[in-house]
């Protein structure tokens, strides 16, 4: 796969989640931010399911950025407002240069 450095033009922030206790045995999830970071962001599906009278929108997205060993499946990255889960990360050319993260729009 060829990537052009300049395609990267998405501003982002990237968020790993902590767990802290609840105080009644159960835990809370939160996201701290490990700092901002360039990326190029492209829809990949929108799927609409229906359950229960409600409809349920998924949309999943291809988030590329350059190369950090710290970027794991579980963390999100953050958009103006929007929310990306990271589901699944790969190096596409095994390069050590670029990383593509499979993610899934929270809030849709």
């Amino acid at each position: 796969m060829v990537f052009d450095p300049g395609e990267l033009r998405v501003r982002l922030e990237l968020e790993r989640p902590v767990s802290v206790a609840d105080g009644q045995g159960g835990e809370v999830v939160s996201f701290v931010s490990l700092g901002g970071l360039w990326g190029r962001i492209e829809p990949v599906a929108a799927v609409s399911v229906e359950t229960g009278g409600l409809r349920q929108s998924t949309v999943t997205h291809e988030i590329v950025v350059r190369q950090r060993s710290d970027l794991v499946s579980g963390m999100r990255f953050v958009k103006e407002g929007r929310r990306f889960l990271v589901r699944a990360v790969h190096d596409p050319d095994e390069g050590g240069r670029y990383l593509v993260c499979r993610c899934l729009e929270e809030g849709r």
